[in-house]
Parts: C-alpha cells; sequence; structure tokens
C-alpha cells in the first residue's frame, strides 16, 4: 500500500452506475494513480430505470440512455471483458481474456443480473425474455412494437409492475402472474399491495396472484402460453420473467470474502469483510452487490437495488479509499426508491419491510393519492407517498430522527390521520414471493426471533 493513499493502483470491477460514480470521485478526492475500470458489457455505463419505462413504451432508443459523466475519470477502461477470480494475496484481478490486473485497492461493483427462468429449456423458447441490460430491452421493445396479442409477465415487483404497464400503455393485453398475495407486495406490504392489485385490474390487468406458473409452453420453438399451479392456462405471444436479480458474486468463489446470495458484506465504510469476518483494508464494495449494516433498522445488514444507493454509496467508498483512517466515513444514507406505472407515481423512503405496523397518514386509498407511514416497535421506519411525492422529504426526517410512531396528528399539513388506529404491515417471508425483493434485510427480521442452539454437555 502507497504511504499516500492518493497514489498507487486501484481497480474498479463493475461499470455500470456504481463503478462509473466511483471513479469519478476517485478523481474529485485527488486520486492520481493509474485507474482501471473493467466492465462485462460492451456499452459504457448507461443508466437502467428508463429500460423498463421509456424505451419499453418506445419513447427512447436503447442506445439513447448512457449517463452522463460528471468528470472525466481518466481511467482505463476494459469493457467487453469479465472478471473471473480475485487473488488477495497477489493482489490481482483475473480476466475472462486470460489476463491479470494488480491493484493496491479495489472496488468490487459487480451488480446484478436478472434471474433466469429455472428450466433452461423453456426459456429457450422464441419469446421468453428477461430484462436487465440495453441489448435485453431493445429486444423486447421491438417485439412489442410488432403488436402481440398478449404479453405475460411472471413476477410482480416494480420491474414487472412496470413492464406490465408499458403493455397496456401500448394496448397490448397482459397477464401477469405472481405467487405472492399482491403486486410489490414484497416491497409495500399488503396494505398498498391491495391498492396496487386495484390499479392494474383497473388498467385492464388479467392480474392471477397466489399462483405460480408451472411451465411455459412452446410450439415450434415458440412461446405460446403458459400451465398455471391452479390447472388454469394463458395463451400468449411473449413472455417475460421478472423473479427479481441474482447478484454476481460467483467469480468470487475462491477470493475468501463473507460473499453469498444477497451480495458481499461490508462495514458502514464499505470495507469489504472477509468469511471470517474480518474487515479488509484494501477491498471496497458499492452498489447493488453491497450488503452493509445501518444503525436505523437494528444495525442489520441492508442489501439494496436502488439508483440512489449505488450514487451515495459508491462517493464514500471513494472517499474512504484515498482518505487515511481518521477521516473515513459512513454509507448513512436513507434509502429512497421510485417508480412510475399505470400512471401512478410510487416513492418510498427507508425500508418498508423493516416494520410492523401502518397508518395512512394522509390522502386515502379510494382517492388513490396517499401517504402510508410504516413503525416498528413505536419507530418511524419508512414512508410510501402514492402521488404526494412532496411530503417525502418530511418523512425522510422523521426517520432520521427515529420519531415517534404512528406520527401525531398534523405532522405533516395539520390534518389528523386518516386512519386512527395503526394496522399490521402484513410483509411477507419474501421467500413466498415470486418477484424478490428490491431492499432486503439480510440478517434476522423483525417478526422473528433468535434461536440459539446449545449443545448438551
Amino acid at each position: 500500500m502507497p504511504s499516500d493513499p492518493r497514489e498507487g493502483r486501484i481497480v474498479v470491477v463493475g461499470a455500470s452506475l456504481a463503478g462509473l460514480r466511483a471513479a469519478e470521485a476517485l478523481r474529485e478526492e485527488g486520486f492520481t494513480g493509474p485507474l482501471t475500470v473493467v466492465g462485462e458489457e460492451h456499452r459504457p455505463p448507461y443508466d437502467r430505470p428508463p429500460l423498463s419505462k421509456q424505451v419499453l413504451l418506445g419513447t427512447a432508443a436503447p442506445d439513447t440512455t448512457g449517463l452522463p459523466m460528471r468528470r472525466d475519470p481518466d481511467a482505463q477502461w476494459r469493457l467487453g471483458v469479465r472478471a473471473t477470480g480475485l487473488d488477495p494475496l497477489a493482489k490481482r484481478v483475473l480476466l475472462a481474456d486470460g489476463e491479470s490486473l494488480p491493484y493496491d485497492r479495489l472496488l468490487i461493483a459487480t451488480g446484478t443480473r436478472a434471474r433466469p427462468w429455472p428450466h433452461p429449456q423453456q426459456a429457450a423458447l422464441d419469446g421468453v425474455f428477461t430484462l436487465r441490460t440495453s441489448e435485453d430491452a431493445a429486444r423486447l421493445a421491438e417485439r412489442l412494437a410488432a403488436g402481440p396479442r398478449r404479453v405475460l409477465v411472471i413476477g410482480a415487483g416494480f420491474t414487472g409492475s412496470e413492464i406490465a404497464s408499458a403493455c397496456r400503455e401500448r394496448g397490448i393485453e397482459v397477464t401477469v402472474a405472481e405467487r405472492g398475495p399482491g403486486p410489490l407486495v414484497g416491497a409495500l406490504g399488503g396494505t398498498l399491495a391491495k391498492l396496487a392489485a386495484a390499479m392494474q385490474r383497473a388498467h385492464g390487468v388479467d392480474l392471477r396472484c397466489a399462483v405460480t406458473v408451472s411451465a411455459l409452453r412452446g410450439r415450434d420453438g415458440r412461446f405460446v402460453g403458459a400451465d398455471f399451479s391452479d390447472g388454469s392456462r394463458v395463451e400468449a405471444d411473449l413472455c417475460v420473467v421478472a423473479l427479481g436479480a441474482i447478484r454476481n458474486i460467483e467469480w468470487l468463489a475462491d477470493a475468501g470474502l463473507a460473499a453469498g446470495p444477497h451480495g458481499i458484506a461490508c462495514d458502514a465504510g464499505c470495507r469489504a469483510v472477509d468469511m471470517y469476518g474480518i474487515v479488509t483494508d484494501d477491498i471496497f464494495v458499492a452498489g447493488d452487490i453491497a450488503r452493509f449494516p445501518h444503525p436505523l433498522f437494528d444495525y442489520q445488514m441492508l442489501s439494496l437495488e436502488h439508483w440512489g444507493n449505488a450514487v451515495a454509496q459508491a462517493e464514500v467508498a471513494a472517499h474512504n479509499m484515498v482518505s487515511p483512517g481518521p477521516l473515513r466515513r459512513p454509507h448513512l444514507t436513507v434509502p429512497v426508491f421510485w417508480s412510475s406505472q399505470f400512471g401512478f407515481n410510487i416513492k418510498s423512503v427507508g425500508v418498508p419491510a423493516f416494520s410492523d405496523q401502518v397508518v395512512i397518514a394522509q390522502g386515502s386509498l379510494a382517492e388513490r393519492r396517499l401517504v402510508a407511514v410504516y413503525g416498528y416497535r413505536g419507530r418511524i421506519t419508512a414512508a410510501v407517498t402514492v402521488n404526494m411525492a412532496k411530503w417525502l422529504e418530511h418523512y425522510q426526517g422523521l426517520i432520521e430522527s427515529a420519531a415517534t410512531f404512528p406520527p401525531g396528528p398534523g405532522a405533516a399539513d395539520g390534518q389528523p390521520l386518516v386512519t386512527e388506529f395503526p394496522i399490521p404491515s402484513d410483509v411477507p417471508d419474501a421467500r413466498g414471493l415470486s418477484h424478490g425483493p428490491t431492499v432486503a434485510l439480510t440478517g434476522h427480521l423483525p417478526v422473528r426471533r433468535l434461536t440459539v442452539v446449545r449443545s448438551a454437555g
């Protein structure tokens, strides 16, 4: 390690949002050494949220979603090459083309990929898609523009719901299948899932909840429909599998890091943790791949698949990579995410899944315009707005100050709470969902109790 942390060699593995913002921040923080950014895709970094919205609607081309550079990071870009391994002792990143890159400090920002349909032969049918990359979006948008009679979407999380919304806006019939009790239930709980279900059905979606797709059917190599666990069938021309994401950790199998299905564990300063729970000094983590502790949520490990978190965490990681210990800072940003679907603007702050109760503080379910406030053990932990985004900042302040739940009458606009008493937030076990959460608490959930088993003798 160089004596001056602003010198040496830094390698960033992952050339998406977190990787780009980290590279820019490293230069802004005064890093002067060689900087290499490795990315599996051939394209320079681009924005992913428009892929399930504007691109599918045909209002934006996939090649117009590139991320603007805030400054030139003066980096060597190794695009179109995959990282295949990490040797932390030799401090080298191994690449698929046989080369290896030496580093003094490493940032891992390899993000996620779409979870595929689990049956390879069915997944290979013409007309079966996943949506993660710009190439995925381009192919799917082309097929939607051709006017299919019906699209089947498997999974009613944010991505699946946005795809269904785009289909209906294009005038295409759509069936949505969700294993859980309602759309968005893993992220927002049962109360708002009922609103989301009403929104979809009001826009003509054939929404089927508490059901699984048992098989995709094909004819002459083309997708033609699906069988459901309740014995029913649907005929469709296209199928979009929206079963959540898989974190790209396989290349780290022999690296000795605490990497698993929820990502790579790190401390609040973005330093990676090894398999024995020891914090490393030269390997950092940022973006969707990271699991990090947050004091507002009982120091449970948070895994987030959100745009804002990727940016904030990348900037903290970059700062800490080039700063001596006493000047390092923690990543304590309160999660914020948003979605536009079926004419509704849904925004969330905090972690709705970290809750046991919820109240409707403003607006109403009937008006489809509201603020839902979530609490856990008498403390506000999240708020979700539907077409009332101007109040989000107010509730973020309440979350950050650990304000009492439920909020008092007139906490926001001088009006009494819409629901007089809190009701259960009804957050399901994520294992019972098909869509996968975009925010995951990867410690023990609030409704569970830790059982300690002691051996006899």
